[in-house]
């Protein structure tokens, strides 16, 4: 192996390429048209461009890859995870090429990418499953049969894929039809396969997967688990190794069960095996092989991923392995460096995945302003990212920025240094999930072990409402710096205060400010005076200091807009909010004070509208689905905000979105 071409972008990309470079492997890196200033791209020695914006037209064209490979001179390929990582014909069509292919054979992947097939080979290697149906008739008659047989709740299912994409849960029998229309809709759009399954949901499980490598001379071995049951939206969000809930029992039977399913299924390179376990106690349909008494819980096979993940670096944080080198390795057909006995794992990992997503985790799209990563020399941290001010986050890919990993000795140590680094990291321009991870951390569930897949349904209205609560002291000290760091504020004084009318997030509040010289300003609300003296990014607010940094954000509908990032004051230590400032000195009372938001249907990203289900002039009430967006690979369904009529509908199916865009009005 001496040229590597990477068949994915961001930050895996970079990822495999600082590998590749540290084993002496040349690399080529492919692009869309909306990568071409990418980081991954200028960072590997040889890039090709592939064309086109959306993934159908760049990183999923197996063509245009195997041409970049034959014009580069590439003689292996590198998948990373998602695009075509698990696709059989991608592998096979490397492997005719004359090229190496760094993932499993095309006959593993095919036993083991379609959850139906991977169940079944586990139902033969004894590995628990759940009641549920796989079958090859996909008619809706069939699954409305099967739902009666297994019992609600239920899953629905992608066959194919992963990451959330197509998957439902079903808690009666009126909300099974639309949930496999929806389903089959998104796994077709996703993966181009409809076919689905489904099967008995828990509904307070955790997700623990195991990490397994295999050899192309008959060994395999786990290296531990990782817990993953913070999630939105069926996507992981945090993911730790290892789990709070596993004992050293329990990681036993579940490398065993895991390393079983690999063999069986011919498995070489690294792959995941995915789990749900029950560790509460209670009756199970399919008990634990393990004695009683054991204290391990009920565990389910969910699925195999036959690719690298994306949360691998907690697993090399607590092993110290590069499981990238690992896959090089294997691909080049050495054996496995190690033994089962010879794996030793160290302290505790945490890792969190930055997403370019708000609050209520919905993706959105713009530019990077102003980005600054945290002391990454700083003990046990790390950040892989394709991050820099500058970058543009588009529509045609998924909402990942970057994963942020701690680790530590201990958990504790772990949450803390992870949370604090958070409170170190700027994003600035587009709305990111960095403060909402932080409070996840912070949260007592969470920090006691206890979080499990229903984490942010049962928690997550607490943890928006404390962020989304700002506090007098912070908009203070995001005026301060806004206006007293401005010329001529820095070094004259004003006699008069400004009268300023902003919206802080969804409150508007009525402000006063005047700037008294030599980068001092004095903020009014009310009979409260506060005195700052802001200096560069430090603020002194009425005697206590802030850091601070703000930039100005591409305005909407003509409002001027900033996006402030402070840390300090009365935060606790280690923490950082965030605050949204529009100026709204000079615009209507009625777009001030959002009179005619509750008349107007807009759109909150970018994306393609695929569905409409209302039409102009019918009746519909609060909560009813109007209209569905796919964005970033999912699809957002948009519901009624209040019982009302359809007045008018200024999108059709087909047609792209932008952010702001009207997309409906109601009477």
């Amino acid at each position: 192996m001496k040229k590597l071409l990477i068949a994915n972008r961001g930050e895996i990309s970079r990822r495999v390429i600082r590998t590749a470079h540290a084993l002496g492997i040349a690399t080529v890196a492919v692009y869309s048209d909306a990568d071409r200033d990418a980081m991954h791209v200028r960072e590997a020695g040889t890039s090709f461009a592939l064309g086109g914006l959306a993934s159908a037209d760049s990183y999923l064209r197996m063509d245009k890859l195997l041409e970049a490979a034959r014009a580069t001179g590439a003689d292996a390929v590198h998948p990373g995870y998602g695009f075509l990582s698990e696709n059989a014909h991608f592998a096979q069509a490397v492997i005719d090429a004359g090229l190496t292919w760094v993932g499993p054979p095309p006959a593993a992947i095919r036993a083991l990418g379609s959850k139906s097939a991977a169940k079944a080979l586990a139902g033969q290697q004894g590995v628990p499953c759940l009641p549920g149906y796989f079958g090859a008739d996909q008619r809706d008659q069939t699954f409305i049969a099967e739902a009666q047989r297994i019992g609600f709740p239920l899953m629905v299912k992608a066959v194919a894929g992963g990451g959330g994409r197509g998957m439902r849960l079903v808690h009666d029998a009126a909300q099974l039809l639309p949930a496999l229309h929806s389903a089959r809709s998104e796994a077709l759009s996703g993966f181009g396969n409809g076919d689905l399954l489904i099967e008995r949901a828990l509904l307070a499980p955790r997700h623990v997967e195991v990490q397994v490598f295999a050899d192309a001379h008959g060994h395999c071995i786990h290296l531990g688990e990782r817990d993953c049951s913070v999630q939105r939206r069926h996507q992981k969000i945090i993911e730790e190794s290892p789990s709070p809930a596993v004992s050293p029992a329990l990681r036993a039977e579940l490398g065993r069960c895991a390393v079983a399913l690999a063999q069986a299924a011919g498995y070489v390179g690294a792959g995941t095996v995915e789990f749900l376990l029950e560790d509460g106690g209670g009756e199970s349909p399919h008990p634990n092989p393990l004695p009683e008494g054991e204290g391990v819980g009920h565990f389910y096979l969910m699925e195999m991923n036959t690719r690298l993940q994306v949360e691998h670096p907690v697993t090399e944080m607590i092993t110290g392995l590069d499981l990238v080198e690992w896959q090089l390795r294997i691909a080049r057909g050495e054996p496995l460096p190690l033994t089962q006995e010879q794996v030793r794992f160290s302290g505790h990992a945490i890792e969190v995945r930055l997403c370019a997503e708000d609050d209520h985790h919905t993706p959105h799209t713009g530019r990077v302003r102003h980005f600054a990563e945290p002391d990454l020399m700083a003990p046990g941290l790390r950040f892989d990212h394709a991050l820099e001010t500058g970058s543009t986050v588009t529509p045609h890919y998924d909402a990942l920025l970057g994963k942020l990993i701690a680790h530590a000795p201990t958990r504790a140590e772990a949450i803390h240094r992870l949370a604090h680094a958070l409170g170190a990291t700027q994003v600035l321009g587009l709305p990111t999930n960095r403060a909402f991870l932080a409070a996840c951390l912070w949260h007592p569930v969470f920090a006691e072990g206890g979080a499990r897949i229903p984490f942010l349904v049962e928690h997550g209205d607490a943890l928006r409402t404390r962020l989304q609560a700002t506090a007098s002291a912070e908009g203070v000290a995001a005026l301060a710096l806004l206006y007293a760091g401005q010329p001529p504020a820095v070094a004259l004084a004003s006699p008069h205060p400004r009268h300023l009318r902003l919206r802080l997030g969804s409150k508007v509040q009525e402000w006063l400010v005047q700037e008294t010289g030599q980068g001092r300003v004095r903020v009014i609300q009310g009979d409260r005076v506060h005195e700052a003296q802001v200096s560069g990014q430090r603020i002194v607010l009425d005697g206590v200091g802030w850091s601070a940094r703000a930039v100005a954000v591409d305005p909407s509908a003509g409002v001027p807009r900033w996006h402030v990032q402070l840390a300090g004051g009365d935060l606790p230590g280690g923490t950082a909010t965030e605050l949204w400032l529009d100026d709204l000195g000079f615009a209507p009372r009625e777009a001030a004070g959002g009179a005619s938001a509750a008349r107007e249907l807009r759109a909150p990203f970018n994306g393609k509208l695929i569905a409409l289900h209302v039409q102009t002039g019918q009746t519909v009430a609060r909560g009813a689905p109007l209209l569905v967006i796919e964005s970033m690979k999912l699809e957002h369904t948009l519901h009624a905000p209040r019982d009302t009529v359809i007045e008018s509908l200024n999108v059709a199916p087909g047609q792209q979105v932008a952010p702001g865009q009207l997309l409906a009005t109601f009477l």
